[in-house]
């Protein structure tokens, strides 16, 4: 059995992230601990939220370098959500915020109208079908098991924009704004949707975290 290290710093639902991975046969260990972190072999950083809170109790954690220390290792690592964009360098919510730096980008806004002119719901919540953007293979990916045009539980108000087309995993459009579902840098993973409130489609990408 794998063992993976959920990080515990105050954001989000942990506990459904962990039954979500026990499911898949993986040991779970729950810690703000940085040693733990440094030294774990899969590593998940959930979160829900505003980013400015995200980092603020990574950084009373003093979890910030563990956990860029851990990315350098090249082991495997997952963003969920919230998690996700706090991977990134930098978001715009509520004033500028410095991010963790792992993918080159920025967290952005989700425009709060659609592709013909009309407002829509803000922020993007429910199930949402994810596509491959152009040249990204997903070969050997999180998401090699998963058929394009398989749908996703989505809820944010934000969205990850990388700065390099390579680390764009998967897509998803919401009323034609073009939203980075997933993104890869290496062994670094993220996912904006919930893999844990997604049914077995989210367990498939789970289970392939574990495999890796």
């Amino acid at each position: 059995m794998p063992t993976v290290t959920i990080i515990d710093y105050g954001i989000g639902n942990l506990l459904s992230v962990a039954r979500a991975f026990e499911h898949c046969g993986a040991n779970i260990v729950l810690t703000d601990d940085p040693v733990k972190i440094t030294g774990a072999d899969y590593l998940v950083l959930p979160g829900v939220g505003a980013f400015a809170d995200g980092m603020s109790g990574l950084t009373e954690c003093r979890l910030v370098e563990p956990i860029k220390i851990f990315a350098a290792k090249e082991r495997p690592f997952l963003g969920i959500c919230l998690g996700m964009q706090l991977m990134l360098d930098e978001s715009d919510e509520f004033g500028a915020n410095e991010g963790l730096g792992l993918i080159p980008g920025k967290v952005v806004a989700i425009p709060t109208v659609g592709s013909d002119g009309l407002p829509h719901k803000i922020p993007h919540i429910g199930w949402n079908e994810i596509t491959r953007p152009e040249s990204t293979s997903w070969q050997n990916t999180i998401l090699q098991e998963t058929p394009e045009g398989t749908p996703f539980y989505f809820v944010h108000s934000f969205t990850a924009v990388p700065s390099q087309q390579e680390h764009r995993l998967a897509d998803c459009s919401y009323n034609g704004t073009m939203i980075s579902a997933a993104v890869k840098n290496g062994n670094l993973y993220g996912c904006q949707f919930h893999p844990e409130k997604s049914g077995i489609a989210g367990l498939n990408i789970v289970s392939r975290f574990l495999n890796l």
